[in-house]
């Protein structure tokens, strides 16, 4: 396998919102020519390595940021105050349908080591509808309508850090999201959730929300489009995290970049970080993604964590409450640059 800088970018950027299939399929396709592969479309080659490169471009700071190609360079913007009212939720097992994909029915990616970076993107096909819709078993809440959903890249939620001191039975869980009206209708958000399950009844930290002896909180959020499911295979998310330094949630949609960053010291997720969820789900409240009759998504997720070993598709392996409707297909690992890739279908 050939390890250029170029490759890399590239194989990143496939799964950051390139809309050429030909990149998509190189996330599978280990014995390709970087070069030949950028020849293909000039044009798309150059923006599918921008891509990359944003996405393995640090901001010079805690904040929010974004950029716009061909521009190299991260601007801050305002950050948006993350409303505190409807939030995702953490898998329960009061809703198990082994038909709906989420609430724990997922693949995960677990790692050999310690996930560093991990970034996801879909291939769509037939996906001309959707609307997020209320589940029972979560009281029916979530933002809900047509074009309401969240694509979410999370955690492993069974380690505990120094966060949890002092609360036996306390886990970490950290989450990168993605969801259009989250703040403001019309308008989409870039955040980080973080959860401290199993809390217990004491009361919760300062500046941390109780959920049924759980506290949570989100990062402040980067606004970025709202974009409707029909551009789903356009984007892309990307967390990071860093011992001692920030995390980041980073959106890549065409040809622009949107970021959130926040020390790591908030959960300290780096240290326990082993293995990562990524779909696209219902927005918040537990509520589900309804996709249209005949929709297809393929889910590619790259985990960066110092190997080159393939990871294990983990079943069973989500993390998150939220669902969509839509039928889990096999799920396929390789090794090189590591990453898992399934299919889910209606």
């Amino acid at each position: 396998m050939r390890h250029s800088s170029l490759y890399a970018r590239i194989m990143i950027a496939a799964l950051l919102g390139t809309s050429l299939c030909s990149y998509a399929a190189l996330a599978q396709d280990t014995a390709s020519d970087p070069e030949a592969v950028a020849a293909v479309d000039p044009e798309e080659a150059a923006h599918a390595q921008w891509r990359g490169t944003m996405a393995q471009t640090d901001t010079p700071s805690e904040g929010c940021f974004e950029a716009t190609y061909p521009e190299y360079t991260w601007e801050r913007t305002a950050c948006d105050a993350t409303q505190v009212l409807v939030h995702p939720v953490h898998v329960s097992p009061a809703d198990g349908s082994a038909e709906i994909t989420g609430n724990g029915h997922d693949y995960a990616a677990g790692a050999t080591g310690l996930i560093t970076q991990a970034s996801g993107g879909f291939t769509t096909k037939g996906v001309k509808s959707e609307k997020s819709v209320g589940v029972p078993a979560f009281g029916g809440g979530g933002i809900l309508g047509a074009n309401e959903y969240s694509i979410q890249l999370n955690t492993n939620s069974n380690d505990t850090t120094s966060r949890c001191a002092g609360h036996t039975g306390c886990h970490v869980w950290q989450q990168f999201v993605y969801a259009p009206d989250y703040n403001v209708k019309g308008k989409g958000a870039v955040f980080i959730q973080y959860w401290l399950i199993g809390w217990g009844a004491a009361a919760c930290p300062s500046g941390w929300n109780a959920y049924k002896g759980d506290c949570w909180r989100n990062s402040a959020s980067a606004a970025a489009p709202d974009v409707p499911i029909t551009g789903l295979g356009t984007m892309g998310l990307l967390g990071t995290a860093s011992a001692g330094g920030n995390d980041s949630a980073k959106l890549t949609y065409g040809t622009k970049a949107y970021t959130v960053t926040a020390k790591d010291s908030m959960l300290d997720i780096s240290s326990v970080w082993k293995q990562a969820e990524f779909n696209v789900v219902g927005d918040a409240g537990g509520s589900r993604a309804v996709f249209n009759k005949g929709a297809s998504v393929t889910v590619t997720l790259i985990v960066l964590d110092g190997s080159t070993a393939a990871p294990t598709c983990v079943t069973n392996g989500g993390t998150t409450g939220e669902t969509n409707n839509l039928n889990l297909g096999a799920c396929t690992a390789s090794g090189g640059i590591p990453n898992i890739k399934f299919t889910e279908s209606d």
